[in-house]
């Protein structure tokens, strides 16, 4: 082992890469249009980049494994062995995207966020019969790989206790969720840390001085035995005769009474947010090294360098030594602002993407080293833009059994309606005509009449189909948030600001800096356009004010609860207009609502309080006639479900079809209209008629018929036309035959 940690390092990195190379290459690949040769000559590409160009920026200690094909969750299932049966193939690579994507007749493992960002990772399934074995390929590839460019580096791994909380158990022999027998994953701990064990050895003989152990799940509240769970492993893996020198690295908020237990384990570094977090109690880890957060990884403000420097002197002085890093992976930020030439440049000179923050923690750790004094002078906070709160209170709506009886009569729908959630697939030809427009290379006129024409053809596919009620198919929005920002005062957007959502999916968030206002009206001309089109009712669609705020990049001069409201404003008057082209159905996204959720429980019922008034706001002016919808996507929505009531939406559509009715059971009886998802459009899986039927079923066990609809997960744009004509004629086949059967049941 070694005892000297660089004095300078990041938690992780992005991996998608500056152009979204690993994105092409990966649906490339998965298209069958390049081989796997093709896809591994990429990811070592951007390995290759990343490590040279951290090196070229001055930071001393290197990450590796943080580069992943989908998560970095599903990489420690394959790390070790934790593998479904039903996925294993004899290709490995098939066998760790059939967990990920699903596979022919297979559904793949449930997705979630990653704590509170927009990050999402594969649930790993772990039963009382997983068998574990290492597979250290991956790990020990990395290494070797980087030490043939004259580059060592420290393997970042997802920590076991991690690994095991965010795990769930594994589904029973008929496929039904959860254990009756009270089984949790973490009473595999003695088993999982057996197999850490033993790659930690293998990473000793290879040579590697330290090694990373994310361990953010202690961050949140933790229990009695769940601390003694931390205690177990790091004391094991910490007596280990050959290893490397642990790092155990949160983030994302204080460790509290974590922050105790791992002091008093062997492992020889600890990696604290500083951000997020404080620096109580840091006096305890005296005699260990802090890797020592102070430059953010979740937003994209420059870092205050008088304020990171002082924080880093007051740490050194009560513990002794340090390293500058991160507060988290820098996965949560785009790449470079130096790319924005667009941007404002009084904007641009208040920003730092993932490499102006490496630049950062390097600059900071000179300044550590050449400063001999404990503190810096004090000096006053700095001073947000003056700005008046105001107080929005909204009126109550009619009591959903008059509004559900107002929507019926005027919308005359039959049972079991069947819907989705909006979007469409985003053709090549599309995407091509919006960057054209961006360019200048054609009109707004052309661009337009390739909307209109997308518009009509996504309306007659879907009266062909037999839906109910209609969506205009979304073909003018690049993104569900990135759209309104640009039609927002307050918000800037990027260019090349690309941000890893889960495998090959990536959002580009806009920079929310300043007072929101919105200038005119933004998706009534072409709602009313589809509307005109046909004779059932098509949805309005809007995305509600938490979800932009959440994802976007956030101003931090004003509370984020009055950015929030500012936002719900510029939706409420958007409801309003919407209904005052005669839109009667309006759905008002909230996919995020969980997303935002705080991480200890003492500051959550506040949240949740406002953030449900700000929805409220932002819907409460509508009339009875008009029936409200609401979103919710792999977000643990089962977690939260009084503030989802009391969102007081006519009807709820959340993500179901891949956790496999998981939320049903949680639901109950749910006093609205509710639509569990009976297709899941992050696989390229077409379901079949009678799978879809089955989960109807499922959820008639709970929902009663009259209330009870019919949609996907989520929106279409990530999948083809031929995919979603498929899936969506099987949906309408099954929702029409239980719709005949209940019909008889009822006569």
């Amino acid at each position: 082992m070694t005892s000297s940690f660089p004095a300078s390092t990041v938690l992780g990195y992005p991996r998608i890469g500056p152009d979204r190379e690993l994105k092409r290459a990966l649906e490339s690949y998965w298209e069958g249009r390049t081989s796997r040769a093709d896809l591994e000559e990429t990811a070592r590409r951007l390995r290759e980049d990343t490590w040279r160009r951290l090196a070229a920026l001055g930071l001393e200690g290197l990450p590796s494994n943080t580069f992943s094909y989908y998560d970095q969750v599903l990489d420690t299932a394959v790390l070790l062995g934790a593998v479904p049966t039903r996925y294993r193939h004899d290709d490995d690579l098939t066998t760790y995207f059939a967990m990920a994507r699903g596979a022919e007749g297979i559904a793949p493992l449930r997705m979630t966020k990653w704590f509170d960002t927009n990050y999402h990772y594969i649930v790993p399934e772990i039963g009382p019969d997983t068998v574990f074995s290492l597979d250290a390929a991956k790990p020990l590839a990395e290494v070797r790989e980087a030490r043939a460019l004259g580059l060592e580096t420290r393997p970042v791994l997802v920590g076991p206790v991690t690994f095991l909380l965010l795990s769930q158990a594994a589904p029973d022999s008929q496929g039904s969720p959860g254990n009756p027998d009270g089984f949790a994953p973490l009473d595999r701990l003695d088993d999982v840390v057996e197999v850490y064990a033993r790659l930690l050895a293998e990473l000793a003989a290879e040579g590697v001085g330290w090694v990373q152990l994310d361990e953010p799940v202690l961050v949140a509240d933790r229990t009695a035995a769940e601390l003694a769970a931390v205690e177990a492993a790091y004391g094991r893996l910490g007596r280990l005769e050959h290893r490397p020198a642990l790092l155990v690295a949160s983030y994302f908020g204080d460790l509290g009474d974590a922050l105790p237990v791992l002091a008093g384990t062997p492992v020889e570094a600890v990696g604290l947010d500083l951000v997020r977090g404080t620096a109580h109690g840091v006096e305890a880890l005296a005699g260990k090294t802090v890797v020592a957060g102070v430059v953010s990884g979740r937003d994209v403000w420059r870092t205050d360098r008088d304020r990171a420097l002082g924080t880093l002197l007051a740490v050194r002085e009560r513990a002794g030594r340090i390293v500058v890093s991160t507060s988290c992976s820098l996965l949560h930020v785009p790449y470079d602002v130096e790319r924005e030439t667009g941007l404002d440049p009084a904007l641009r000179e208040r920003l730092a993407f993932a490499e102006q923050k490496v630049a950062e923690v390097a600059e900071l750790a000179a300044l550590l080293a050449a400063t001999p004094g404990r503190h810096l002078p004090e000096r006053p906070a700095a001073q947000g833009r003056p700005h008046a709160s105001r107080v929005r209170t909204a009126e109550g709506r009619a009591p959903y059994a008059v509004r559900a009886a107002a929507q019926a009569e005027h919308l005359k729908l039959p049972l079991l309606p069947v819907t989705t959630i909006g979007s469409f697939p985003q053709t090549g030809e599309l995407r091509r005509a919006r960057a054209a427009l961006a360019a200048g290379e054609i009109g707004e006129a052309a661009y337009e009449s390739m909307v209109r024409a997308e518009i009509e053809q996504v309306i007659a596919l879907q009266e062909r189909l037999g839906l109910d009620v209609l969506v205009h198919g979304e073909p003018e929005r690049n993104d569900m948030v990135q759209y309104f920002a640009e039609h927002l005062d307050g918000f800037a957007v990027t260019r090349h600001g690309w941000v890893q959502s889960y495998g090959s999916r990536c959002t580009r968030p806009p920079i929310l800096h300043g007072d929101v206002r919105r200038p005119e009206p933004i998706t009534v001309r072409w709602a009313r356009y589809a509307q005109s089109l046909t004779s059932k009712p098509v949805k309005g669609m809007l995305t509600g004010p938490v979800t932009i705020v959440a994802w976007s990049f956030v101003r931090d001069d004003l509370p984020l609860r009055e950015v929030v409201f500012q936002v719900a404003d510029a939706v409420r008057e958007e409801v309003g207009d919407l209904e005052e082209a005669g839109i009667r159905v309006i759905q008002v996204d909230e996919p995020a609502l969980r997303e935002l959720v705080p991480l200890r429980r003492a500051e959550q019922a506040a949240y949740l309080e406002w953030a449900v008034a700000a929805y409220r706001w932002a819907t409460s002016g509508a009339s009875e006639h008009t029936q409200i919808h609401t979103h919710l996507c792999y977000s643990d929505a089962d977690e939260i479900l009084a503030a989802i009531d009391g969102l007081d939406a006519d009807v709820t559509s959340i993500e179901s079809a891949r956790s496999r009715g998981r939320l049903l059971g949680a639901v109950g009886a749910f006093p609205r209209g509710l639509g569990p998802g009976v297709y899941d459009i992050h696989s390229p899986r077409v379901p079949g008629a009678g799978e879809v039927e089955h989960l109807l079923e499922e959820a008639l066990r709970t929902v009663p018929a009259e209330r009870l609809w019919v949609n996907p997960d989520c929106g279409l744009k990530t999948r083809s036309y031929e995919q979603v004509e498929a899936a969506l004629a099987n949906v309408v086949e099954a929702a029409a035959r239980l719709r005949e059967r209940l019909f008889h049941d009822f006569r």
